[in-house]
């Protein structure tokens, strides 16, 4: 098994008079490749995955999958494993059946019987419940149910594996566990593969590049550092990670933050009003008698403690000042901005 490139060119798609679902949407995805397309409800990343596996069509634009034009093919020629939140399993089947159908049912090319056994026993291993194959989905845990979902999308040796919010019906730590173990799973097979999902943890663990839609467009695509660190807009600055916002305006380089609520931070951006997105690692807090703010809460946060403090511009997180005490609840305290990423507003 192994990866196929992805062309999609300025691909559009709209359904009735109103707004594009997806408007000009251009996106290469290299052999190999874990890619997610993350945005909101209503951003267009489902629709774009339906087109990519011939579940639905384009107006405008093109999709090629190894270089091959995909107009006109239809899904079951494509060669593309999905895998769905609603694990779309059949009830009346055992495991085993399940994950033999899509080899059972070929017109062309279907294996003999023991290379079908033998396939799905192997792949069973592989998704790690092998000991499951003679139960049915209802015997079968949420998390399991995926597991079967996934090997019954690998047992046709798809070149490209398409993930509709997978995880989106299971409780949080088995969400964890198995997008953990999925990515592994993926490089160990070298599917190119690309995940819908709404979840930016999840974006931002998994996969080799992000895609943040917004909109039927791509704000921003690129490595998970990139975008955090580089976010190419205020939309992907505030949708990505946490931020503390602040209106601001720049002057001579500096950002003077809305009723001085932070002192003046020297800024690389254009003159003028601006929005402010400081991530808490970023905003030191410290101990202060007669400082603006009051700290309120304090949690832990892997290996440091993060701050919630309340002012007059409303309540931050922050961090404690490394040359500084811990402040205490119920203490006026300081902030001061290290780093902010600056946006016209």
């Amino acid at each position: 098994m192994s990866g196929t490139g992805v062309e999609i060119r300025d691909v559009a798609r709209r359904f009735g008079p109103g707004a594009a679902a997806l408007d000009g949407v251009s996106l290469s995805v290299r052999p190999g490749e874990f890619v997610a397309l993350l945005g909101p409800s209503g951003s267009g990343k489902t629709t774009l995955l339906r087109i990519l596996g011939g579940l639905d069509h384009a107006d405008a634009g093109s999709v090629a999958i190894g270089g091959r034009d995909m107009a006109g093919v239809p899904a079951r020629e494509r060669g593309i494993g999905f895998v769905f939140q609603s694990y779309a399993l059949f009830r009346h089947m055992d495991v085993f059946s399940n994950v033999a159908f899509g080899l059972r049912v070929r017109r062309r090319n279907r294996p003999p019987a023991a290379e079908i056994a033998e396939r799905v026993r192997r792949l069973l291993s592989l998704v790690q419940i092998p000991e499951m194959e003679r139960r049915y989905p209802d015997q079968l845990s949420g998390g399991q149910r995926q597991r079967v979902a996934l090997a019954r999308a690998l047992a046709i040796e798809p070149s490209l594996l398409l993930l509709d919010e997978p995880f989106g019906a299971l409780d949080a730590q088995v969400r964890k566990d198995l997008r953990l173990w999925l990515r592994g799973l993926q490089e160990e097979v070298g599917i190119t593969t690309i995940l819908v999902t709404h979840d930016q943890d999840e974006a931002m663990e998994v996969a080799d590049r992000v895609a943040v839609m917004r909109a039927g467009r791509i704000a921003q695509f690129g490595t998970p550092d990139a975008l955090l660190e580089n976010p190419a807009d205020a939309f992907v600055a505030g949708f990505l990670g946490e931020a503390n916002r602040l209106l601001c305006t720049v002057r001579a380089g500096v950002a003077h933050f809305e009723g001085d609520a932070l002192p003046p931070l020297p800024v690389q951006a254009p003159e003028g009003r601006a929005l402010a997105f400081i991530r808490p690692h970023e905003l030191l807090a410290r101990a202060a008698p007669d400082g603006p703010f009051t700290l309120r809460a304090l949690r832990p946060a892997g290996p440091g403690t993060r701050l919630v403090v309340t002012g007059p511009r409303g309540s931050f997180d922050a961090v404690a000042a490394p040359d500084a005490p811990l402040p205490r609840r119920g203490e006026p305290c300081a902030l001061e901005a290290q780093a902010a990423r600056i946006f016209p507003a």
